[in-house]
């Protein structure tokens, strides 16, 4: 970090040059750790009280969810996402409860000359240690406030929203340069399942590579990766992306997913909702989320189809550090 001090008789003329000349995203391609315990910025997935991805519904369905539920504990430290500007307070819910609070965090000020390229969000649920003057990434912003005395049981977090409403959740993410794969072994593919966990047995079939489909007349030629309802979904190795695919073609609620073609695999990864259908991915990255599985089969395990393009086995790909 460059050193620098601000008095109050000058603005901070160092601090604003630097920044212009060197903007945050051109350090760093994503934001710092936005609240202590977690470090990747895990995104909030369904509770009772609705999912924490942006563009999840909202209002019985009438709206959609603008901004992003990062994890945060009641009365965790939360910190600046990148460099900027504060400014607020920032009312969400307008009633005066026990979480409405928060700020707005500009980078760089919109009246510089000439204006440059840089981030504007609304961090909510947050009591901040000041609504003015400058902060730097990484430094203690605030606190989380007690989510759960106005939402008993909800999981605790930080709405964060872009402030032209696109979706922040690529920012959110941790960049992970591509790995050597020389080991066969892709990267978790679900938050909750570490060790890519199949799908045993349940009423509708199994999950393991082989079993049987349609009455006994075919074969499983993919993998069925455990994963919960709403839960963030990684990418298992670094490759391109297309898409959408379409398993069932009826448009249900799990219809949709992606393929990502990399140097020594192409899979296609099915009931998840992706972030982007096109571009680069490196491994581990977050992909997207897991559909409501549920909601089409209840009672099913829920989880992901890994099947790789020409359909050959992924198993071994997936057994991530057994008997280690």
């Amino acid at each position: 970090w460059l050193i620098f001090s601000c008095f109050s008789s000058l603005p901070c003329e160092v601090f604003t040059k630097q920044l212009d000349a060197h903007p945050p995203q051109q350090h760093h391609g994503h934001w710092a750790q936005i609240c202590s315990g977690n470090p990747t910025n895990r995104i909030r997935g369904c509770d009772r009280y609705g999912c924490g991805n942006f563009g999840a519904d909202r209002h019985s369905g009438k709206g959609k969810h603008v901004g992003v539920d990062v994890i945060c504990s009641d009365g965790a430290t939360v910190y600046a996402p990148f460099s900027g500007q504060l400014s607020g307070p920032i009312r969400f819910f307008h009633n005066g409860n026990a979480i409405d609070d928060g700020m707005q965090l500009m980078f760089p000020d919109p009246a510089s000359s000439p204006p440059l390229p840089g981030y504007c969000v609304k961090l909510v649920c947050i009591h901040p240690i000041r609504y003015h003057g400058q902060i730097r990434r990484g430094e203690r912003l605030g606190k989380m406030l007690p989510m759960q005395q106005v939402y008993p049981g909800i999981i605790s977090h930080i709405h964060v929203e872009n402030c032209d409403h696109s979706d922040p959740t690529h920012l959110l993410t941790p960049d992970v340069p591509p790995l050597p794969q020389q080991d066969g072994r892709w990267a978790a593919v679900c938050s909750g399942n570490p060790t890519n966990e199949i799908r045993g047995c349940d009423k509708y079939g199994c999950g393991y590579y082989g079993a049987p489909r349609r009455n006994g007349k075919g074969k499983h030629r993919a993998v069925d990766v455990i994963c919960a309802d709403g839960a963030t979904v990684y990418a298992p190795f670094s490759g391109q992306l297309s898409g959408p695919i379409k398993f069932f073609h009826n448009g249900n609620a799990i219809d949709d997913g992606v393929q990502i073609r990399g140097p020594e695999f192409c899979v296609k990864l099915l009931c998840i909702h992706p972030i982007r259908y096109s571009g680069q991915i490196s491994k581990g990255q977050v992909l997207g989320r897991m559909l409501p599985m549920q909601r089409v089969f209840p009672g099913i395990t829920s989880h992901i189809h890994v099947e790789n393009c020409d359909h050959s086995d992924p198993t071994s790909n997936l057994e991530r550090g057994k008997g280690q």
